[in-house]
């Protein structure tokens, strides 16, 4: 395949960063941009005079020189534009969450899969040097067994007007336990509250079961006097803590657990064995995260294979996101998560 020639749809808040990074990659060419927005497209323009602007999606759907297309615009258009994109033969990247729904991220992957085309889904941070580090240590056994992950997502905004804090923030870090732990919860509990728009939660913590009896807890929050992005993972036999606010050493290794002896005759023999060993920061490539998801979109392309963000995992992160959406109008409840096929193309 030759230069693979890429339409993009939305240049509002984030679509400019997508734009920025296709074009700083050798084999594509951002072709066509769309924004219903005139100002946001002259802005662009000026950025990219290169770059072919307008405000009809159907100019770029409809362009029969465009291979790809990236879809970052509010959540509620994702389904209708992935539809229309796929329908067209494009190979089609949108942005995280997927869709408003599990049908239509259903749906969206089984065109995908009749079409023979790479449906991906924008979860950046599975991109990111850090996250990819901790997947190969945790994928080695050297931290043992996972006991438990927890998440902490806090920022003063940036407020949404069509979703909440956990469709907007605990997407990223639900993909990022699902890359790691390879595995489904099996139940998901949720609580919240709207403090500023009536029906948008904008503080939230979740609660994720699985099966082999770990869990993790997911705390985000629109409403916090400063930034964290920032996960825990407790092993069996070492410890990791991700921060993504750490400009350089945003991966820790601790060596601290938690032993019990392996038998007692006695309560007064009993004694918990508590290890503290060394803490250590592994070496980390730092590559743009939206560069490496741009250029794996690319490769997925040419190779036919399917993304680490595919059309599947995207459905499985709105599947949490659904059942977590129950709990919460059902007082945080447990809701149990049905099993989803692995969808492959």
């Amino acid at each position: 395949m030759e230069r693979i020639n890429i339409g993009v749809i939305g240049c509002g808040y984030w679509g400019p960063n997508l734009i920025r990074n296709f074009q700083a990659l050798t084999d594509c060419q951002v072709q066509k941009i769309s924004d219903i927005n005139p100002e946001r497209l002259s802005y662009i323009q000026k950025l990219y005079p290169e770059i072919d602007t307008t405000d009809q999606v159907d100019n770029i759907i409809n362009d029969t020189a465009i291979d790809a297309v990236v879809i970052a615009t509010p959540v509620h258009l994702h389904f209708e534009l992935a539809q229309k994109s796929l329908q067209a033969g494009k190979h089609t990247l949108v942005e995280k969450p997927m869709a408003s729904s599990v049908a239509e991220c259903q749906k969206l992957v089984e065109l995908a899969q009749q079409q023979k085309l790479v449906l991906m889904v924008g979860h950046t941070f599975i991109y990111a040097a850090a996250v990819r580090k901790i997947r190969e240590i945790v994928a080695s056994g050297d931290i043992g067994e996972i006991r438990y992950i927890s998440a902490r997502r806090l920022n003063l905004g940036v407020f949404q007007y069509d979703l909440n804090v956990v469709w907007d923030q605990a997407s990223h870090d639900l993909s990022i336990i699902l890359y790691l732990t390879q595995q489904m919860p099996l139940s998901v509990s949720c609580q919240g509250k709207a403090h500023i728009t009536e029906g948008i939660e904008d503080v939230a913590n979740l609660s994720l079961d699985f099966a082999d009896g770990n869990f993790a807890t997911i705390q985000n929050s629109w409403l916090h006097p400063s930034k964290a992005r920032e996960m825990t993972i407790v092993g069996s036999r070492k410890m990791i803590i991700y921060d993504d606010t750490e400009p350089l050493a945003k991966v820790k290794i601790h060596d601290k657990r938690v032993e019990t002896p392996p038998h007692y005759d006695t309560f007064a023999d009993f004694k918990f064995s508590y290890n503290y060993g060394d803490s250590y920061a592994p070496y980390l490539k730092h590559v743009e995260p939206l560069k490496a998801q741009g250029q794996h979109f690319l490769d997925c392309i040419r190779h036919g294979t399917q993304p680490d963000s595919s059309g599947g995992e995207g459905l499985q992160v709105v599947q949490i996101l659904e059942a977590a959406t129950e709990s919460l109008q059902n007082n945080g409840a447990k809701i149990q998560i049905e099993g989803l096929p692995k969808y492959t193309y």
